[in-house]
């Protein structure tokens, strides 16, 4: 069964409605409408779609990006009075772009043609604007923000998300400054720049990311230092203490992860704690990575994946053919599809799974259809028929007249004689004791299937064995395709020298039983 279990955790959800509010919420996205509505005629933009420069202080006004000035100012003020416009008109040309390239805005340019998706400058906004001014006219996914579904609008913050990423993606200004040619094109050999490594890079720590998100249950925030998400992508699993060059790496690694993760915030996938500046200071004697429990790793950077980012990362991840499941999945398939994609989720996603589901059903169908679905002779037919039993405990009584119809079945009468046990109810008739050792074989390859051999599990066979005087001569009888399997692993788990022997003669017995 290890083969067909999904690779990722099932993570758990808001409604796309209340993702769709949060989307509509985030800072880039919403400069970006803003712009776009703004946006008309007499807006002047590039032949590359990009805002002309005369146009950005108007832009960067419109979003209330520009503060008051003092109205004597100092050289001093001047200077950051200079330096915050120049921010600011940065942040409205961002957000110009996101408008252009997901159709929020459309624009022309003077031959006619009309700008698509990497229309202004394409990722990173490498590309460069002509000499002609295009004509700007609003794009049909501006109304989706007011009438569209919330699926439409995440699907526009995806690709606003896409935007973002390429520029996350694409050389810092530094480098490409210095790789631009005396023709003024960019040298791409001279940047020592791989855009696939790139994304694929970023790609990785933000699946780890997400892993460690899942990994809690995906619906608390979870966050993350970056040193550990840097060390995740570099460190080898089997190295000990990491070497010089390799902490180096790491470090190197955070340097690009912290300007990385700048961008990623304003669309809403992170919240993120930069790096302290301190830190970044070109002393031989500063540490680059954490040397210490007692110090504050939050001075390295911390990054926390938003409800909204779980979904954004997620749906990357599917487009890319991984599977990634998420709590609500299985709520319209069947009992078959319900027992069998829970089999291995954490209990307590398997619970809100199996609520889910049964929310859509009538108690009385939903456990027969449950318990139709949870026989059979495959290696997964025990492990369903655990699930099974509990989810009929979260139908309840009503779940009675069903099980009691299977009182008599070879494969659910142990079962059903179980749960109206644990539910207190009256008339329950006692097991044979075939069927005893039957359900014994059973709950036993649940488990195995389940979790290994955990120290539950040993205690569970070691009492078994206690319970019964004679358990492994009767327990190689049993006609049930895991009895071989089961009796070797509690010879395996079975701590007393002499039972684990009889168990593994007893496995032989059956296997040989069986022609095996």
């Amino acid at each position: 069964m290890s083969g067909d279990r999904p690779t990722l955790p099932p993570v758990r959800l808001p409604s796309d409605a209340e993702l769709a509010r949060d989307a509509l919420a985030v800072p880039l996205l919403a400069r970006a409408v803003r712009l776009a509505r703004w946006a008309g005629p007499g807006t002047r933009v590039g032949a590359g779609g990009e805002l002309v420069e005369e146009q950005l202080p108007a832009a960067a006004e419109v979003l209330g990006l520009l503060g008051t000035e003092s109205p004597e100012p100092t050289e001093s003020d001047e200077a950051l009075a200079a330096q915050a416009r120049a921010e600011a008109e940065a942040e409205a040309s961002e957000a110009w772009r996101v408008a252009v390239d997901t159709g929020l805005v459309e624009v022309e340019d003077p031959s006619g043609d009309a700008e698509s998706a990497d229309g202004a400058g394409g990722a990173g906004g490498m590309g460069a604007g002509g000499d002609g001014d295009g004509t700007v006219s609003a794009g049909a996914a501006l109304q989706l923000i007011a009438s569209g579904s919330p699926q439409d609008v995440l699907s526009l913050w995806l690709d606003a998300l896409d935007v973002v990423f390429a520029d996350a993606t694409a050389p810092v200004l530094e480098d490409l400054a210095g790789a631009i040619g005396d023709d003024g094109e960019i040298d791409l050999d001279a940047l020592d720049w791989d855009p696939e490594a790139e994304a694929e890079f970023l790609e990785g720590v933000l699946g780890n990311l997400y892993l460690l998100t899942a990994g809690e249950g995906g619906t608390d925030p979870v966050p993350v230092p970056l040193p550990v998400l840097a060390a995740s992508m570099i460190v080898p699993d089997d190295m000990g203490e990491p070497t010089d060059d390799v902490l180096e790496q790491v470090s190197d690694a955070m340097m690009r992860l912290d300007d990385q993760f700048a961008l990623l915030e304003p669309i809403g996938l992170v919240t993120y704690v930069p790096v302290d500046e301190a830190l970044m200071v070109d002393d031989a004697e500063a540490e680059s990575v954490p040397s210490g429990d007692d110090e504050d790793v939050s001075r390295y950077g911390v990054v926390t994946l938003t409800p909204l980012g779980l979904h954004g990362i997620r749906s990357r991840m599917r487009d890319a053919g991984v599977e990634a499941p998420a709590v609500g999945d299985l709520a319209d398939k069947g009992a078959d599809a319900l027992l069998d994609g829970v089999a291995h989720f954490p209990e307590p996603a398997a619970r809100a799974e199996t609520e889910q589901w049964l929310a859509r059903r009538e108690p009385a169908a939903a456990a027969r259809e449950l318990l139709a679905a949870a026989k059979g002779t495959d290696p997964g037919a025990p492990l369903r028929r655990l699930h099974c039993q509990q989810s009929l405990a979260l139908v309840g009584a009503e779940a009675e007249p069903a099980v009691r119809e299977v009182l008599d079945d070879a494969e659910l009468g142990g079962l059903a004689r179980v749960w109206l046990a644990e539910l207190g109810a009256a008339d329950v008739p006692p097991p044979s004791e075939s069927m005893i050792f039957w359900l014994a074989i059973d709950t036993i390859a649940a488990q195995l299937d389940a979790e290994g051999e955990p120290l539950e599990l040993q205690e569970l066979v070691e009492g078994l064995v206690g319970q019964h005087s004679g358990f492994f001569d009767a327990a190689w009888r049993v006609d049930h395709p895991a009895t071989a399997d089961v009796l070797e692993a509690m010879g395996r788990l079975h701590r007393d020298r002499k039972a684990a022997k009889d168990a593994r003669k007893a496995a032989f017995k059956a296997r040989s039983r069986n022609g095996g």
